[in-house]
Protein backbone atom coordinates (compact mmCIF):
# COMPACT_ATOMS: atom_id res chain seq x y z
CA UNK A 1 0.00 0.00 0.00
CA UNK A 2 1.03 3.66 -0.70
CA UNK A 3 2.83 5.57 2.27
CA UNK A 4 0.58 8.79 0.81
CA UNK A 5 -2.89 6.76 0.87
CA UNK A 6 -2.04 5.50 4.53
CA UNK A 7 -1.16 9.36 5.56
CA UNK A 8 -4.54 10.68 4.08
CA UNK A 9 -6.19 9.35 7.45
CA UNK A 10 -3.21 11.04 9.34
CA UNK A 11 -5.43 14.41 9.00
CA UNK A 12 -4.22 14.53 5.51
CA UNK A 13 -0.32 15.46 6.38
CA UNK A 14 1.65 17.60 3.39
CA UNK A 15 4.22 16.10 1.34
CA UNK A 16 7.13 14.73 3.11
CA UNK A 17 10.87 14.81 3.00
CA UNK A 18 13.68 12.19 4.01
CA UNK A 19 14.92 12.76 7.49
CA UNK A 20 12.52 15.27 8.21
CA UNK A 21 9.78 15.04 11.48
CA UNK A 22 6.75 16.76 10.72
CA UNK A 23 4.13 17.54 13.14
CA UNK A 24 0.64 16.44 12.97
CA UNK A 25 -2.56 16.40 14.68
CA UNK A 26 -5.67 13.49 14.84
CA UNK A 27 -8.95 15.78 14.97
CA UNK A 28 -9.92 16.68 18.55
CA UNK A 29 -7.28 14.30 19.77
CA UNK A 30 -5.37 16.96 21.75
CA UNK A 31 -1.96 19.08 20.95
CA UNK A 32 0.99 18.17 18.60
CA UNK A 33 4.28 19.79 19.03
CA UNK A 34 5.92 21.82 15.99
CA UNK A 35 9.73 20.94 16.79
CA UNK A 36 11.25 19.48 13.36
CA UNK A 37 14.65 18.30 12.37
CA UNK A 38 16.24 17.94 8.90
CA UNK A 39 18.86 16.08 7.42
CA UNK A 40 22.01 17.48 5.67
CA UNK A 41 20.73 16.23 2.61
CA UNK A 42 16.57 16.85 2.42
CA UNK A 43 15.24 14.92 -0.52
CA UNK A 44 11.77 15.11 -2.01
CA UNK A 45 9.95 11.81 -1.09
CA UNK A 46 7.56 10.21 -3.56
CA UNK A 47 4.20 9.53 -2.20
CA UNK A 48 4.66 6.35 -4.20
CA UNK A 49 6.88 4.80 -1.12
CA UNK A 50 5.65 1.43 -0.62
CA UNK A 51 3.99 -0.28 2.73
CA UNK A 52 4.05 -3.27 3.07
CA UNK A 53 2.98 -3.88 6.57
CA UNK A 54 2.59 -2.04 9.89
CA UNK A 55 4.18 -2.69 13.30
CA UNK A 56 4.31 -1.24 16.47
CA UNK A 57 7.02 -3.47 17.67
CA UNK A 58 10.33 -3.38 16.90
CA UNK A 59 11.04 -7.56 16.63
CA UNK A 60 7.91 -7.47 14.06
CA UNK A 61 9.37 -5.01 11.52
CA UNK A 62 10.40 -6.44 8.19
CA UNK A 63 11.76 -4.62 5.02
CA UNK A 64 9.04 -2.41 3.73
CA UNK A 65 7.13 -2.03 7.31
CA UNK A 66 5.71 1.36 9.12
CA UNK A 67 6.67 1.43 12.32
CA UNK A 68 4.46 3.34 14.95
CA UNK A 69 6.50 4.16 18.01
CA UNK A 70 4.38 3.64 21.07
CA UNK A 71 4.69 4.24 24.57
CA UNK A 72 4.10 1.29 26.94
CA UNK A 73 3.98 1.36 30.83
CA UNK A 74 7.73 0.10 31.26
CA UNK A 75 9.26 1.12 27.91
CA UNK A 76 9.17 3.89 25.33
CA UNK A 77 8.30 3.50 21.26
CA UNK A 78 10.88 5.89 20.60
CA UNK A 79 13.67 3.89 22.33
CA UNK A 80 13.35 0.94 19.38
CA UNK A 81 13.22 3.08 16.64
CA UNK A 82 16.92 3.17 15.51
CA UNK A 83 16.33 -1.13 15.73
CA UNK A 84 13.05 -0.58 13.15
CA UNK A 85 14.91 1.21 10.67
CA UNK A 86 17.80 -0.82 11.16
CA UNK A 87 15.48 -3.74 10.36
CA UNK A 88 13.90 -2.30 7.37
CA UNK A 89 11.18 0.07 8.41
CA UNK A 90 10.71 2.52 5.51
CA UNK A 91 8.72 4.71 7.94
CA UNK A 92 8.16 5.68 11.20
CA UNK A 93 5.70 7.48 13.22
CA UNK A 94 6.52 9.11 16.56
CA UNK A 95 5.12 11.16 19.37
CA UNK A 96 8.50 12.30 19.92
CA UNK A 97 9.57 15.36 18.53
CA UNK A 98 13.06 15.70 19.44
CA UNK A 99 14.00 11.92 18.58
CA UNK A 100 17.97 11.69 17.06
CA UNK A 101 16.70 11.00 13.32
CA UNK A 102 18.28 13.68 11.81
CA UNK A 103 20.07 11.82 9.62
CA UNK A 104 18.03 9.17 8.97
CA UNK A 105 17.19 8.67 5.20
CA UNK A 106 13.45 7.57 6.28
CA UNK A 107 10.45 9.80 6.58
CA UNK A 108 9.72 10.37 10.27
CA UNK A 109 6.28 11.71 11.23
CA UNK A 110 5.54 13.25 14.30
CA UNK A 111 2.29 12.05 15.58
CA UNK A 112 0.91 13.53 19.07
CA UNK A 113 -0.91 10.51 19.78
CA UNK A 114 0.24 7.17 18.25
CA UNK A 115 -1.86 5.01 19.30
CA UNK A 116 -4.35 7.04 17.53
CA UNK A 117 -2.51 6.73 14.54
CA UNK A 118 -2.10 2.94 15.58
CA UNK A 119 -5.62 2.21 15.17
CA UNK A 120 -6.79 4.42 12.09
CA UNK A 121 -3.82 3.16 9.77
CA UNK A 122 -4.49 -0.45 10.55
CA UNK A 123 -8.04 0.08 9.74
CA UNK A 124 -6.67 1.94 6.88
CA UNK A 125 -4.24 -1.03 5.75
CA UNK A 126 -7.00 -3.91 5.81
CA UNK A 127 -9.04 -2.02 3.93
CA UNK A 128 -11.58 -0.70 6.74
CA UNK A 129 -13.44 -4.66 7.35
CA UNK A 130 -15.93 -3.32 10.28
CA UNK A 131 -17.59 -1.47 7.34
CA UNK A 132 -18.17 -4.70 5.48
CA UNK A 133 -19.69 -6.54 8.27
CA UNK A 134 -21.65 -5.75 11.19
CA UNK A 135 -19.63 -5.46 14.36
CA UNK A 136 -21.09 -5.71 18.29
CA UNK A 137 -19.28 -4.01 20.84
CA UNK A 138 -20.08 -5.98 24.52
CA UNK A 139 -18.76 -4.22 27.40
CA UNK A 140 -18.98 -4.28 31.02
CA UNK A 141 -17.25 -5.72 33.91
CA UNK A 142 -19.24 -9.15 33.98
CA UNK A 143 -21.34 -11.04 31.75
CA UNK A 144 -19.10 -9.90 28.14
CA UNK A 145 -17.98 -13.53 27.10
CA UNK A 146 -21.93 -15.03 28.40
CA UNK A 147 -23.59 -12.36 25.91
CA UNK A 148 -21.24 -12.92 23.07
CA UNK A 149 -21.75 -16.56 22.29
CA UNK A 150 -25.95 -16.00 23.29
CA UNK A 151 -25.85 -13.60 20.43
CA UNK A 152 -23.61 -15.36 17.99
CA UNK A 153 -26.01 -18.48 18.49
CA UNK A 154 -29.48 -15.97 17.91
CA UNK A 155 -27.39 -15.19 15.15
CA UNK A 156 -26.57 -18.62 13.99
CA UNK A 157 -30.49 -19.55 14.53
CA UNK A 158 -31.44 -16.75 11.99
CA UNK A 159 -28.59 -18.00 9.44
CA UNK A 160 -25.96 -15.46 9.83
CA UNK A 161 -22.47 -16.39 10.31
CA UNK A 162 -20.75 -15.32 12.74
CA UNK A 163 -17.44 -14.44 14.21
CA UNK A 164 -16.06 -14.01 18.24
CA UNK A 165 -13.36 -12.00 19.60
CA UNK A 166 -13.03 -12.68 23.24
CA UNK A 167 -11.51 -13.86 26.42
CA UNK A 168 -12.05 -17.52 25.73
CA UNK A 169 -10.58 -16.67 22.03
CA UNK A 170 -10.90 -15.48 18.57
CA UNK A 171 -13.33 -17.65 16.18
CA UNK A 172 -14.65 -17.76 12.88
CA UNK A 173 -15.56 -20.58 10.46
CA UNK A 174 -14.67 -23.28 13.03
CA UNK A 175 -11.27 -21.90 13.05
CA UNK A 176 -10.65 -20.99 17.26
CA UNK A 177 -7.01 -18.61 18.03
CA UNK A 178 -5.92 -18.95 21.28
CA UNK A 179 -6.35 -15.23 23.03
CA UNK A 180 -3.90 -13.16 24.90
CA UNK A 181 -6.41 -10.21 25.46
CA UNK A 182 -9.76 -9.73 25.54
CA UNK A 183 -9.30 -7.25 23.06
CA UNK A 184 -6.59 -7.48 20.91
CA UNK A 185 -4.43 -4.30 19.26
CA UNK A 186 -5.43 -2.35 16.45
CA UNK A 187 -3.42 -4.74 14.21
CA UNK A 188 -4.71 -7.76 14.92
CA UNK A 189 -7.93 -6.73 15.72
CA UNK A 190 -8.41 -5.15 12.32
CA UNK A 191 -6.56 -8.55 10.93
CA UNK A 192 -8.81 -10.58 12.65
CA UNK A 193 -11.95 -8.44 11.02
CA UNK A 194 -10.68 -8.78 7.52
CA UNK A 195 -10.56 -12.62 8.40
CA UNK A 196 -14.28 -12.78 8.93
CA UNK A 197 -14.74 -10.39 6.14
CA UNK A 198 -12.71 -13.03 4.19
CA UNK A 199 -14.72 -15.84 5.20
CA UNK A 200 -18.15 -14.23 4.72
CA UNK A 201 -19.12 -13.39 8.19
CA UNK A 202 -22.04 -11.55 8.49
CA UNK A 203 -21.37 -9.91 12.39
CA UNK A 204 -18.63 -9.93 14.49
CA UNK A 205 -19.07 -10.05 18.43
CA UNK A 206 -16.59 -8.72 19.79
CA UNK A 207 -15.62 -7.91 23.92
CA UNK A 208 -14.82 -4.34 24.31
CA UNK A 209 -12.16 -4.39 27.49
CA UNK A 210 -11.58 -1.02 29.15
CA UNK A 211 -8.24 -1.24 28.58
CA UNK A 212 -8.82 -1.80 24.75
CA UNK A 213 -10.68 1.87 24.93
CA UNK A 214 -8.28 3.35 27.08
CA UNK A 215 -5.73 2.61 24.61
CA UNK A 216 -7.84 3.12 21.59
CA UNK A 217 -7.70 -0.36 20.36
CA UNK A 218 -11.03 0.10 18.75
CA UNK A 219 -10.82 3.84 17.84
CA UNK A 220 -11.49 3.07 14.07
CA UNK A 221 -13.98 0.74 14.55
CA UNK A 222 -17.20 1.28 12.68
CA UNK A 223 -19.64 -0.72 15.63
CA UNK A 224 -23.54 -1.30 14.55
CA UNK A 225 -24.34 -1.99 18.15
CA UNK A 226 -23.10 -1.70 21.56
CA UNK A 227 -23.99 -3.71 25.18
CA UNK A 228 -23.49 -2.12 28.41
CA UNK A 229 -23.57 -5.24 31.24
CA UNK A 230 -22.24 -3.32 34.88
CA UNK A 231 -19.61 -1.62 36.02
CA UNK A 232 -18.45 -2.82 39.55
CA UNK A 233 -15.15 -3.09 40.90
CA UNK A 234 -12.39 -4.35 38.83
CA UNK A 235 -9.12 -2.87 36.51
CA UNK A 236 -8.23 -0.17 39.48
CA UNK A 237 -4.85 -1.50 39.40
CA UNK A 238 -5.10 0.36 35.79
CA UNK A 239 -7.54 2.99 36.41
CA UNK A 240 -7.10 3.91 39.81
CA UNK A 241 -10.67 4.47 40.36
CA UNK A 242 -14.13 3.93 39.12
CA UNK A 243 -14.63 7.40 37.77
CA UNK A 244 -11.76 6.47 35.24
CA UNK A 245 -13.06 3.34 34.97
CA UNK A 246 -16.34 3.99 33.94
CA UNK A 247 -14.78 6.88 31.62
CA UNK A 248 -13.07 4.21 29.43
CA UNK A 249 -16.30 2.45 29.18
CA UNK A 250 -18.20 5.40 28.05
CA UNK A 251 -16.33 5.79 25.20
CA UNK A 252 -17.94 3.18 22.93
CA UNK A 253 -21.13 4.53 23.23
CA UNK A 254 -19.58 8.13 22.78
CA UNK A 255 -18.54 7.29 19.57
CA UNK A 256 -21.31 5.22 18.16
CA UNK A 257 -22.89 6.37 15.08
CA UNK A 258 -27.00 7.82 15.23
CA UNK A 259 -27.95 4.58 13.13
CA UNK A 260 -26.05 2.67 15.65
CA UNK A 261 -28.03 0.83 18.76
CA UNK A 262 -26.65 1.39 22.15
CA UNK A 263 -28.33 -1.41 24.31
CA UNK A 264 -27.88 -1.26 28.17
CA UNK A 265 -28.77 -2.63 31.30
CA UNK A 266 -31.63 -0.62 33.24
CA UNK A 267 -30.06 -1.65 36.70
CA UNK A 268 -27.01 -1.24 36.65
CA UNK A 269 -26.54 2.55 38.64
CA UNK A 270 -24.11 3.66 35.83
CA UNK A 271 -27.23 3.53 33.41
CA UNK A 272 -28.54 6.80 33.30
CA UNK A 273 -25.10 8.47 32.82
CA UNK A 274 -24.32 6.21 29.91
CA UNK A 275 -27.73 7.24 28.48
CA UNK A 276 -26.99 10.87 28.69
CA UNK A 277 -23.31 10.57 27.07
CA UNK A 278 -24.26 7.68 24.64
CA UNK A 279 -24.88 8.28 20.96
CA UNK A 280 -27.52 5.60 19.30
CA UNK A 281 -30.91 4.11 19.11
CA UNK A 282 -31.58 3.37 23.25
CA UNK A 283 -32.59 0.07 24.10
CA UNK A 284 -32.80 -1.29 27.63
CA UNK A 285 -32.69 -4.37 29.54
CA UNK A 286 -33.23 -5.64 32.90
CA UNK A 287 -35.08 -6.99 35.89
CA UNK A 288 -35.56 -4.43 38.63
CA UNK A 289 -36.30 -2.09 36.55
CA UNK A 290 -38.52 -0.28 34.13
CA UNK A 291 -37.20 -0.94 30.44
CA UNK A 292 -38.23 -1.92 27.26
CA UNK A 293 -36.65 -5.63 27.22
CA UNK A 294 -37.38 -7.09 31.22
CA UNK A 295 -37.68 -10.31 32.67
CA UNK A 296 -40.53 -11.26 35.53
CA UNK A 297 -41.53 -14.08 37.71
CA UNK A 298 -38.49 -15.32 38.03
CA UNK A 299 -37.93 -19.34 38.62
CA UNK A 300 -34.45 -20.61 39.28
CA UNK A 301 -32.98 -23.86 40.23
CA UNK A 302 -29.33 -25.78 39.40
CA UNK A 303 -31.00 -27.52 36.05
CA UNK A 304 -31.55 -23.76 34.67
CA UNK A 305 -33.60 -20.62 35.12
CA UNK A 306 -37.33 -19.82 33.32
CA UNK A 307 -38.94 -16.29 32.90
CA UNK A 308 -41.68 -14.40 31.34
CA UNK A 309 -40.09 -11.85 28.47
CA UNK A 310 -42.07 -8.74 28.67
CA UNK A 311 -41.64 -6.64 25.31
CA UNK A 312 -43.50 -3.96 24.55
CA UNK A 313 -45.61 -5.75 21.91
CA UNK A 314 -46.02 -9.12 24.20
CA UNK A 315 -45.01 -11.70 26.87
CA UNK A 316 -42.90 -14.99 26.25
CA UNK A 317 -41.86 -17.68 28.63
CA UNK A 318 -38.46 -18.48 28.24
CA UNK A 319 -36.62 -21.48 29.81
CA UNK A 320 -32.41 -21.29 29.64
CA UNK A 321 -30.11 -24.01 30.81
CA UNK A 322 -28.11 -21.12 32.33
CA UNK A 323 -28.24 -21.06 36.10
CA UNK A 324 -28.31 -17.87 38.46
CA UNK A 325 -29.99 -14.05 38.38
CA UNK A 326 -27.13 -12.61 36.37
CA UNK A 327 -27.21 -15.17 33.33
CA UNK A 328 -31.09 -13.63 33.03
CA UNK A 329 -29.97 -10.23 32.90
CA UNK A 330 -26.74 -11.88 30.28
CA UNK A 331 -29.48 -13.40 28.28
CA UNK A 332 -32.23 -10.25 27.81
CA UNK A 333 -29.13 -8.42 27.21
CA UNK A 334 -28.45 -11.15 23.94
CA UNK A 335 -32.72 -10.94 23.27
CA UNK A 336 -32.46 -7.15 23.03
CA UNK A 337 -29.59 -7.65 20.52
CA UNK A 338 -31.45 -10.09 18.44
CA UNK A 339 -34.76 -7.69 18.12
CA UNK A 340 -32.33 -4.74 17.21
CA UNK A 341 -31.69 -6.64 14.45
CA UNK A 342 -35.00 -7.48 13.37
CA UNK A 343 -35.12 -11.17 14.22
CA UNK A 344 -37.99 -13.19 14.76
CA UNK A 345 -39.01 -13.37 18.51
CA UNK A 346 -39.47 -17.25 18.05
CA UNK A 347 -35.97 -17.88 16.76
CA UNK A 348 -34.17 -15.66 19.61
CA UNK A 349 -36.48 -18.14 21.98
CA UNK A 350 -35.09 -21.43 20.72
CA UNK A 351 -31.40 -20.04 20.50
CA UNK A 352 -31.77 -19.36 24.41
CA UNK A 353 -33.13 -22.52 25.14
CA UNK A 354 -30.95 -24.36 22.88
CA UNK A 355 -27.47 -22.77 24.55
CA UNK A 356 -25.60 -25.04 26.95
CA UNK A 357 -23.24 -22.03 28.15
CA UNK A 358 -19.59 -21.36 27.48
CA UNK A 359 -16.40 -23.09 28.72
CA UNK A 360 -15.52 -22.04 32.68
CA UNK A 361 -18.62 -20.04 32.79
CA UNK A 362 -20.66 -22.25 35.49
CA UNK A 363 -19.65 -25.00 33.71
CA UNK A 364 -20.78 -28.45 35.43
CA UNK A 365 -17.91 -30.94 36.59
CA UNK A 366 -20.19 -34.10 36.39
CA UNK A 367 -19.97 -35.86 40.35
CA UNK A 368 -21.65 -38.22 41.96
CA UNK A 369 -24.74 -36.65 44.29
CA UNK A 370 -22.44 -33.40 44.77
CA UNK A 371 -22.54 -30.41 42.50
CA UNK A 372 -19.28 -29.11 41.44
CA UNK A 373 -18.91 -25.77 38.94
CA UNK A 374 -16.27 -24.24 37.84
CA UNK A 375 -16.33 -20.45 36.77
CA UNK A 376 -14.14 -17.51 35.38
CA UNK A 377 -15.17 -15.01 38.28
CA UNK A 378 -12.79 -13.49 39.62
CA UNK A 379 -14.10 -10.12 40.54
CA UNK A 380 -15.86 -9.19 43.87
CA UNK A 381 -19.54 -8.84 41.95
CA UNK A 382 -18.91 -12.04 39.82
CA UNK A 383 -17.82 -14.24 42.82
CA UNK A 384 -21.35 -12.69 44.75
CA UNK A 385 -23.29 -12.91 41.79
CA UNK A 386 -22.17 -17.02 41.32
CA UNK A 387 -22.29 -17.41 45.01
CA UNK A 388 -25.48 -16.06 45.95
CA UNK A 389 -26.96 -17.50 43.00
CA UNK A 390 -25.53 -21.07 44.38
CA UNK A 391 -26.58 -20.89 47.72
CA UNK A 392 -30.03 -20.21 46.71
CA UNK A 393 -30.29 -23.09 45.09
CA UNK A 394 -28.10 -25.75 46.98
CA UNK A 395 -29.38 -28.10 49.43
CA UNK A 396 -26.25 -28.82 51.66
CA UNK A 397 -22.80 -27.03 52.30
CA UNK A 398 -21.58 -24.41 49.45
CA UNK A 399 -17.85 -24.47 49.70
CA UNK A 400 -15.86 -22.01 47.50
CA UNK A 401 -12.05 -22.56 45.86
CA UNK A 402 -11.03 -19.59 44.79
CA UNK A 403 -7.86 -17.18 44.75
CA UNK A 404 -6.31 -13.90 43.16
CA UNK A 405 -4.25 -13.18 40.39
CA UNK A 406 -1.28 -11.27 40.73
CA UNK A 407 0.16 -8.40 39.16
CA UNK A 408 -3.54 -7.31 38.80
CA UNK A 409 -5.86 -5.06 41.30
CA UNK A 410 -4.50 -5.62 44.58
CA UNK A 411 -7.77 -3.34 46.00
CA UNK A 412 -10.40 -6.31 45.37
CA UNK A 413 -8.61 -8.74 47.42
CA UNK A 414 -9.98 -8.46 51.03
CA UNK A 415 -12.94 -7.45 49.59
CA UNK A 416 -13.30 -10.85 47.60
CA UNK A 417 -12.12 -12.50 50.85
CA UNK A 418 -15.10 -11.05 52.99
CA UNK A 419 -17.54 -12.13 49.80
CA UNK A 420 -16.31 -15.53 49.53
CA UNK A 421 -16.71 -15.89 53.81
CA UNK A 422 -20.79 -14.05 53.76
CA UNK A 423 -21.90 -16.31 50.84
CA UNK A 424 -20.17 -19.45 51.27
CA UNK A 425 -20.18 -22.04 54.18
CA UNK A 426 -16.17 -23.17 53.51
CA UNK A 427 -13.55 -21.07 51.77
CA UNK A 428 -10.51 -22.35 50.90
CA UNK A 429 -7.70 -19.78 49.46
CA UNK A 430 -5.52 -21.02 46.77
CA UNK A 431 -3.39 -19.63 44.30
CA UNK A 432 -4.70 -18.36 41.34
CA UNK A 433 -1.83 -16.86 38.34
CA UNK A 434 0.48 -15.36 41.15
CA UNK A 435 2.73 -14.44 38.25
CA UNK A 436 5.56 -12.43 39.62
CA UNK A 437 4.11 -11.62 43.35
CA UNK A 438 4.41 -14.70 46.35
CA UNK A 439 1.60 -16.42 46.82
CA UNK A 440 1.30 -16.49 50.18
CA UNK A 441 1.57 -12.78 50.30
CA UNK A 442 -1.92 -12.68 48.11
CA UNK A 443 -3.36 -15.15 50.15
CA UNK A 444 -2.47 -12.95 53.32
CA UNK A 445 -4.31 -9.86 51.75
CA UNK A 446 -7.06 -11.86 50.80
CA UNK A 447 -7.97 -13.57 54.58
CA UNK A 448 -7.31 -9.99 56.13
CA UNK A 449 -10.39 -8.95 56.73
CA UNK A 450 -11.68 -12.31 56.87
CA UNK A 451 -13.34 -13.74 60.51
CA UNK A 452 -13.80 -16.98 62.01
CA UNK A 453 -12.53 -20.45 61.52
CA UNK A 454 -14.40 -21.32 58.06
CA UNK A 455 -11.82 -20.69 55.93
CA UNK A 456 -8.30 -22.08 55.33
CA UNK A 457 -5.24 -21.05 53.20
CA UNK A 458 -3.87 -24.34 51.03
CA UNK A 459 -1.41 -22.39 48.11
CA UNK A 460 -0.74 -25.47 45.68
CA UNK A 461 -4.26 -25.72 43.92
CA UNK A 462 -4.70 -29.12 43.12
CA UNK A 463 -4.21 -29.96 46.55
CA UNK A 464 -6.91 -26.91 47.61
CA UNK A 465 -9.27 -28.74 45.05
CA UNK A 466 -8.75 -32.14 46.30
CA UNK A 467 -9.43 -30.90 50.04
CA UNK A 468 -12.71 -29.25 48.66
CA UNK A 469 -14.12 -32.44 47.33
CA UNK A 470 -13.16 -35.10 49.64
CA UNK A 471 -14.08 -32.76 52.34
CA UNK A 472 -17.93 -32.65 50.82
CA UNK A 473 -21.02 -34.93 50.95
CA UNK A 474 -23.87 -36.04 48.86
CA UNK A 475 -26.23 -32.44 48.15
CA UNK A 476 -23.27 -30.43 48.90
CA UNK A 477 -21.82 -27.96 46.03
CA UNK A 478 -18.37 -26.71 45.32
CA UNK A 479 -17.75 -24.06 43.17
CA UNK A 480 -13.99 -23.66 42.23
CA UNK A 481 -13.45 -19.81 40.96
CA UNK A 482 -11.18 -17.45 38.94
CA UNK A 483 -9.61 -19.38 36.25
CA UNK A 484 -12.89 -20.44 34.28
CA UNK A 485 -11.79 -21.75 30.60
CA UNK A 486 -8.05 -20.81 31.33
CA UNK A 487 -5.97 -23.96 30.67
CA UNK A 488 -2.28 -22.82 32.61
CA UNK A 489 -1.14 -21.22 35.66
CA UNK A 490 1.64 -18.81 35.66
CA UNK A 491 4.19 -18.73 38.40
CA UNK A 492 6.88 -16.33 38.29
CA UNK A 493 8.11 -17.04 34.72
CA UNK A 494 7.19 -20.43 34.25
CA UNK A 495 3.70 -21.08 32.77
CA UNK A 496 2.47 -24.53 33.51
CA UNK A 497 -0.73 -26.89 32.45
CA UNK A 498 -3.54 -25.94 34.85
CA UNK A 499 -7.31 -26.84 33.67
CA UNK A 500 -9.48 -26.59 36.55
CA UNK A 501 -12.11 -28.57 34.91
CA UNK A 502 -9.20 -31.73 33.99
CA UNK A 503 -8.06 -31.40 37.04
CA UNK A 504 -11.44 -31.43 39.25
CA UNK A 505 -12.72 -34.26 36.97
CA UNK A 506 -9.54 -36.40 37.46
CA UNK A 507 -9.51 -36.25 41.21
CA UNK A 508 -13.12 -36.86 41.12
CA UNK A 509 -12.41 -40.20 39.61
CA UNK A 510 -9.67 -40.78 41.51
CA UNK A 511 -12.03 -40.41 45.03
CA UNK A 512 -15.24 -42.62 43.25
CA UNK A 513 -16.67 -39.16 43.66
Amino acid sequence: MQLARLLRRLDKPPRLRRGTSRSHRPEGDGAASTSRSHSKRPEKLSENVDISGLACDSRAVRKGSLFVAIDGTKVKGSDFIAEAIKKGASCVVSANGRTALAKTRVPVIHFSDTRYALAVLADEFFGHPSGKLKVIGVTGTNGKTTITYLIRSILQEAHFSCGIIGTVGYSFEEKIIPTQNTTPGPLGLQMFLKQMVRAGCAYCVMEVSSHGLDQQRTRAIDFKAALFTNLTHDHLDYHLNLENYFSAKAKLFRELNKDAFSIINADSPYAGRLTAVGRGKLITYGIDSACDIRARNLALDLAGSEFILHTKKRKTKIKTRLIGRHNISNVLAAIAFGLSQKIELARIVRAVENFNGVKGRLERVRAQERNVFIDYAHTPDALMNVLAALKALSGGNLTVVFGCGGERDAFKRPLMGELAQKYADKVIITSDNPRSEEPQKIADEITLRMRGGNYRVILERKEAIACALSASKAGDTILIAGKGHEDYQILKDRKIEFDDAIVTGQLLRQMGL
